[in-house]
């Protein structure tokens, strides 16, 4: 597999999406950027835009060398009468935006921060794809607050829900990074862990690889991570698609397929290592023997 070189021609995202193609989205921009000191807590608002340009751009440079075609700005909490959530939670107000980027003549791709229950008025998922495409939006999924897992599935309900009102739309996917079986319908805000002792739930490298399978198998082409995602969780998508991509993102250059560069390990046990069936199979430890494996949610 050859690694990504030279100069393509440019295509834009529904030209791409049209014509079967993936579009690797990008990653975690405030928690990663809070735990490289540069956003605060609580707050989360971008000034690091403004203050540390530098940091933000870094950030970006890594998810475009680990595969990305997308990179979203930063502008999470940057509206000057920010709402109480930024989030999509409600149907109508993401209806309400389509409406409006419609008037700009662009493509509009709309994600919800929704589960598998719906939104915060009781709409299930396959309802509120339909209100999104009714109202003009040619993408449609769902983004941050739930993990792979639940968000896949209710990435399959929005796709059933199109297909009993016989309609059509690209489907895309930004999930959370974090193993999260027992958050309630408010995803990870919920959890006790949130937000500064999330990273004993990280999904692995391998993890998102059968992520991006799934999403893949499930009809889903834009495929990316929100809240938690490393370069490094994107260089997994991208390199579980290279096939339907035809390329391995630069980012490969450093990193043996399923461990392949294990086999140059100087310790017989970890060379042993370098194939995809242990990796594939291996059920990771936390090291934390006292912890639960799941938390109650506050709400």
């Amino acid at each position: 597999m050859a690694l990504a070189g030279g100069h393509r021609a440019k295509k834009g995202i529904l030209e791409r999406l049209d014509s079967g193609e993936v579009v690797v989205g990008d990653g975690s921009f405030l928690l990663t950027l809070e735990k490289r000191g540069y956003v605060k807590a609580g707050l989360w608002t971008p000034e690091a835009v403004i203050e540390h340009p530098n940091a933000v751009r870094q950030l970006h440079m890594e998810f475009l060398r680990a595969g990305s075609n997308v990179m979203q700005t930063f502008t999470f909490s940057a509206s000057e009468d920010n709402m109480e959530s930024q989030y999509f939670e409600y149907a109508e107000e993401a209806v309400w935006a389509v409406e409006v980027l419609k008037e700009s003549g662009k493509p509009v791709a709309a994600t919800m921060c929704i589960g598998p229950e719906g939104d915060m008025h009781g709409r299930t998922p396959g309802e509120c794809a339909v209100k999104l495409v009714k109202a003009g939006a040619s993408i449609i999924g769902v983004n941050c607050r739930f993990g792979p897992w639940t968000s896949l599935k209710t990435m399959r309900l929005m796709k059933e829900g199109l297909q009993a009102a016989g309609l059509k739309a690209h489907l895309m996917v930004q999930s959370l990074v974090f193993h999260m079986p027992d958050c309630g319908k408010g995803g990870f805000v919920d959890l006790p862990e949130y937000p500064f002792a999330l990273e004993p739930r990280v999904a692995t490298r391998w993890d998102i690889q059968k992520y991006a399978r799934e999403a893949y198998n499930l009809g889903v082409r834009y495929i990316g991570g929100c809240c938690g995602f490393e370069p490094y969780h994107i260089r997994a998508i991208a390199e579980e698609l290279a096939p339907e991509r035809g390329f391995l993102p630069p980012a490969s250059e450093k990193h043996g397929s399923w461990g392949s560069g294990l086999n140059m390990h100087t310790k017989p046990w970890i060379r042993a290592r370098a194939r995809r069936e242990y990796w594939e199979n291996l059920l990771p430890a936390s090291g934390r023997p006292f912890c639960p494996s799941l938390s109650k949610p506050d709400v």
